[in-house]
Parts: structure tokens; C-alpha cells; sequence
């Protein structure tokens, strides 16, 4: 396959939207964002729900829909697996899963996860075109999360888990971690950077396929995504402020 010159991104997130920014400085190519009739010309589409499956379907079958049939589909699969989501399509060898945070621009290292029905020269275009603009990929196994989206989620959920449990404050959560691991942010300073909404997707997926008490997302997570403030910026310290206000009533 040659490279793409004609990108679609599809989502109405922060993922889609730090993609779009990063693709349209970084690419040598025509991208949109959320253009139906630019889907028509397509060589490469990426998508990016994590929370909903109705609206990940729906993407899916849009995207089926309108693009070329040798269209390679790259797809977030924080919640539901590469090979989940490939079931639904009616051509499911050109989807290729893969992992994207809200700082896509900051990371280094994208990976990619094949579904069993993908094809491989799918996995090869989305590969080359990751790294024509700058990123290293890693191919792995097709599980909920991946590698490092599913190891931050955790460590971001147990430290909600001792932040509900009144251990300490976020703030000192944040600079335990920071000093005792080296770690560049502390845990609950990380889920703003790499969005709430996405976190909690990795969590839900994790726990849906292993059903294993550890993946259970700690129910102020599920409390952050319903209220909207997912990449909001207003996180754990404005929860605290808040706390503290009806303390003193």
C-alpha cells in the first residue's frame, strides 16, 4: 500500500481532536475532521470513542459506508478489543486497533493492536503512516488497553481508591508519587493529561472481559465522566475544594 495522502479522523473528543492537530502539522497529507464527504476519498480513517458503543458503531458502519473498500480503519480499542470491533464491520481484515490519549502530541510511542481478522498490509500502512509522522509503534497483543494505556489506568485507579479513602490529598498523592517513583506527574495530575473519559474506558473494558475485582473503576471516576469534567482541568483539586466547602457549612 502507498502512503496516504487523503486522511478522515472521526469523533467528537478530545482524542479526535488532538489527532486532527497533531496529523494536520506533522502529515504531508489532506486531513479532516468529522467531514462526511471528504470520507469519500479516504486512503486512511481514523476513529476515537471510547465511551459509548452505540456511537462506536455507528461511526463504524458511517465509515463503512462512505469510504473505499481498501480503506484502512485504525480504531481506538480502549474498551472493546481490535477483534470486537473488526466483528462489526462487514470487511473486517482492514481494521487495526490502537492507543490514543488526549497528549497524543507529547508521547513518543503509539501502539497498535491487529485484530485476528486484520490484514497484515493494513497493519504495514498504518505503521508506515505513524511513523511519517514521527511516532515509534510497537505491535501487541489484542487485549483491552494494551500495554501502557491499561499500567497508567491502574495506577491512576488505585491512587482514586486512596484518595476516596481520605490517605492523603491529591496534591499529596501527586508529589508521593513523583518523588518516590520519578514518575513525571504524580497519578491524579496524569488522568487530566490523559483524559478521564479515556481511563475509565481502559477500566470498563478491562473489567467487562476479565471481570476481576482489580479492574473495577473506582465509582468517582464514573462520578468525573458523568459530570463532565473529563479533560476538564477541574479534576481532583476542584472535588477537593468542593469537599471542603461543605465541611464548613
Amino acid at each position: 500500500m502507498t502512503m496516504p495522502h487523503n486522511i478522515s479522523i472521526i469523533g467528537k473528543n478530545k482524542v479526535a481532536e488532538a489527532l486532527f492537530t497533531y496529523w494536520k502539522d506533522h502529515a504531508d497529507s489532506n486531513v479532516s475532521w468529522n467531514d462526511e464527504q471528504r470520507l469519500a476519498e479516504a486512503e486512511l480513517v481514523i476513529e476515537t470513542v471510547n465511551l459509548d458503543q452505540y456511537d462506536k458503531r455507528q461511526n463504524l458502519s458511517l465509515i463503512e459506508s462512505i469510504a473505499p473498500r481498501t480503506t484502512t480503519i485504525l480504531s481506538t480499542s480502549f474498551q472493546w478489543t481490535a477483534n470486537e470491533l473488526a466483528s462489526w464491520l462487514k470487511h473486517p481484515e482492514r481494521l487495526v486497533g490502537f492507543a490514543a490519549f488526549d497528549n497524543f502530541a507529547d508521547t513518543k510511542l503509539t501502539e497498535l493492536a491487529p485484530a485476528l481478522q486484520t490484514d497484515p498490509a493494513h497493519l504495514e500502512a498504518a505503521r508506515k503512516q505513524l511513523e511519517a509522522i514521527g511516532k515509534e509503534t510497537e505491535t501487541v497483543d489484542d487485549e483491552p488497553g494494551m500495554v501502557f494505556p491499561r499500567i497508567i489506568s491502574l495506577i491512576i485507579n488505585e491512587s482514586v481508591f486512596a484518595y476516596m479513602e481520605k490517605t492523603a490529598r491529591a496534591a499529596d498523592i501527586d508529589t508521593a508519587m513523583k518523588k518516590g517513583t520519578n514518575y513525571p506527574y504524580g497519578p491524579l495530575e496524569w488522568v487530566e493529561k490523559v483524559g478521564i473519559e479515556n481511563v475509565y474506558a481502559v477500566l470498563e473494558g478491562l473489567h467487562r472481559h476479565l471481570g476481576e475485582e482489580r479492574y473495577r473503576p473506582a465509582s468517582l471516576l464514573r462520578k468525573f465522566v458523568y459530570a463532565g469534567w473529563g479533560g476538564s482541568g477541574r479534576g481532583f483539586c476542584e472535588h477537593e475544594k468542593k469537599e471542603v466547602k461543605e465541611l464548613v457549612k
